[in-house]
């Protein structure tokens, strides 16, 4: 039954509400810049009336139902999605423009100024082919030339090891972040457990950690069913039920329980860090390729994220594509000049340390050696050539095993001269002779005995080229095995000025035949810069048929269309992800305006409650007054 009691409890429920209502506006006014945080609101509803009275039903006050998050799961869902598209492109931008530094190919600065300064000085001594001081300067721009490709290797070598480092510090962030949120779970799971709270700070706590580890690792969050609360208000779409965190399908977070990504480098010579998946069965799952989002699948892009099982080296990668491209430049250079220059006459030719199988097939060796002939000239004392053999590479040809190996080839009693004179020919004055100590054999071409030597003689290899005289067209024979050597190493890394010429670069020889006057090899260094030559990379089957300036042109240009690229691909990706950004915080985030308004508005309730317990008040002093 209805009483003036019952009517003090209405006034109380009002003023209870409007308590809940102020003490809710000022927690989301307080964390207006809290990031991570949703707004929340208060639900009411009018209590349970009291029944079996007349005239009917009398209203029993108000209650509060919820105090609600205003949370849409699918705005949240696209929103932590464009997080990650922007987080990657963010990263590759940054990092392809810090590459792109490495090749300031405009203003006459870079590599490829090197090479036209390296090269007009071959033909300075081409001009003056017995000057020294043009020796030195050769000898010097050489340096330049090859200091400046072993830094530009070295700045990306060091670029990929920077992003080494941070997949390891950012795969640690990942699996803390995971280790946290399955923790949250538990925590919501007990707090929720009765039906009837909502842990809407938990929930925003781990809604914040989501979006961390999608940002990381594009992670996709399976959330149970998710149900709409119009009633309430129209943006409000929650999730409920099983909850996991999965990267490929491969489940990160299930439930309360967490699952860590694996990183190690300890069997990779490199120092590069590979991932994998640990089931529970023990087996371990390489998991590098399976991140494709966020800042590590960035970083796996840039960096690679597939390993060679031998040395540990990436396979894949922007940064090991562009080492990769510099290497084959580099060793194109290299085995180009190196085989031009072995047309210069020398006493000796000793190739660099390299261990093949005598007995192995010299185009089946891993070698850059093709099918083809190349001389090799004897000249006497006056520059005068003695004796000429053509030796012959084929698919049969061995290093020093049979009759068709090059030692048979070049030691086989023959008349090279059709002269009938046994004694003047190419066998009569050279030995071919491999050492196979490890790590690496020596091949050596000599003249037979110091006689020889002191007598004036001298030999030359000349690779025989084909109709149109392109330098890339030979065995590169004396160029692979790097027999007389104008430059020293094999790649990127370690390209120099061979060590008897950086110590004395009056050394450097123009001729071909040793007389004064003749320029034939520095004219044919010369020519060399405009002629194709194959540039084959490490770790894929690309070969480019190209000039030097061309392979280096394709290197440089390819970075710098990659960050173009990535420029504008980020612009696209940042205008989508401030639209979707918008979207979410017109839903969930604080409006200060808003608040103030239900300040006033809950202020206002809370006054007229009081109001209803005042009067009550007075009815009840008047009802005593009666009595009295």
């Amino acid at each position: 039954m209805a009483s003036i009691f019952n009517t003090l409890g209405i006034g109380y429920s009002g003023l209870n509400a409007a308590q809940l209502g102020i003490d809710t506006t000022g927690h989301n006014i307080s964390n207006a810049n809290t990031d991570g945080y949703t707004r929340q609101r208060v639900v009411t509803e009018a209590a349970p009336p009291i029944s079996n009275v007349t005239p009917g039903a009398v209203g029993n006050g108000t209650q509060v139902q919820q105090i609600a998050r205003i949370f849409d799961q699918f705005v949240f869902n696209n929103y932590s999605s464009t997080s990650a598209d922007k987080e990657a492109s963010d990263f590759t931008k940054s990092t392809l423009q810090q590459l792109s530094t490495f090749f300031p190919e405009i203003d006459n600065v870079g590599i490829k100024s090197d090479m036209h300064a390296y090269y007009d000085l071959w033909q300075s001594l081409s001009d003056n082919p017995d000057n020294n001081a043009v020796k030195v300067a050769l000898a010097q721009q050489t340096q330049t030339l090859t200091q400046h490709i072993q830094s530009t290797k070295s700045q990306v070598t060091d670029l990929q090891n920077q992003l080494n480092d941070q997949l390891k510090i950012n795969i640690d962030e990942v699996n803390k972040i995971a280790k946290e949120i399955a923790s949250i779970n538990l925590a919501i799971n007990n707090a929720e457990s009765g039906g009837i709270n909502n842990a809407n700070d938990l929930r925003d706590k781990r809604n914040t950690l989501e979006l961390s580890l999608s940002k990381l690792v594009g992670a996709t969050v399976f959330n149970g069913t998710v149900q709409s609360n119009t009633a309430v208000d129209s943006n409000i779409a929650t999730a409920s039920g099983s909850y996991n965190i999965s990267i490929s399908g491969f489940n990160l977070v299930d439930g309360t329980s967490y699952h860590p990504i694996g990183i190690d480098n300890t069997d990779n010579a490199s120092g590069m860090y590979d991932l994998y998946y640990e089931r529970q069965d023990g087996v371990k799952i390489p998991f590098a390729q399976e991140i494709q989002g966020g800042k590590v699948g960035a970083i796996l892009d840039l960096r690679g994220s597939t390993l060679n099982t031998t040395d540990g080296v990436p396979t894949d990668g922007v940064l090991q594509n562009v080492k990769d491209q510099l290497d084959s430049f580099a060793a194109g250079l290299i085995e180009n000049t190196n085989n031009v220059y072995a047309k210069s006459s020398d006493t000796v030719m000793q190739s660099n340390p390299v261990y093949l199988d005598p007995s192995g097939t010299l185009v089946s060796s891993g070698l850059n050696v093709k099918k083809g002939s190349f001389d090799v000239v004897l000249y006497d004392i006056n520059g005068n050539e003695t004796a000429r053999r053509t030796i012959t590479i084929d698919d049969l040809t061995t290093l020093t095993s049979g009759t068709d190996s090059i030692k048979d080839q070049i030691e086989t009693n023959k008349d090279d001269n059709g002269d009938n004179n046994a004694n003047n020919d190419i066998d009569d004055f050279l030995s071919v002779n491999y050492d196979t100590y490890p790590p690496g054999g020596s091949l050596s071409i000599n003249l037979k005995n110091s006689d020889l030597v002191s007598q004036g003689y001298t030999f030359a290899i000349q690779d025989n080229l084909d109709s149109s005289n392109s330098f890339g067209s030979g065995t590169n024979f004396a160029g692979a095995f790097g027999m007389h050597k104008f430059f020293d190493g094999t790649n990127a890394s370690d390209i120099g000025l061979a060590y008897d010429l950086k110590s004395d670069p009056t050394k450097i020889s123009a001729h071909a035949a040793p007389i004064s006057g003749n320029n034939d090899v520095s004219l044919d260094m010369v020519q060399s810069q405009f002629e194709k030559i194959d540039f084959t990379q490490t770790n894929s089957d690309v070969t480019y048929n190209d000039t030097v300036y061309g392979m280096f042109d394709t290197i440089a240009t390819g970075v710098g269309t990659q960050t173009n690229a990535a420029v504008l691909a980020n612009d696209t990706i940042t205008a989508k992800y401030n639209a979707v950004q918008q979207e979410y915080n017109s839903v969930s985030q604080v409006n200060i305006d808003e608040e103030m308004s239900n300040l006033i508005r809950y202020q206002t309730s809370y006054g007229a409650a009081a109001k209803v317990i005042t009067t009550v008040d007075q009815m009840m002093n008047t009802l005593l007054g009666i009595k009295q």
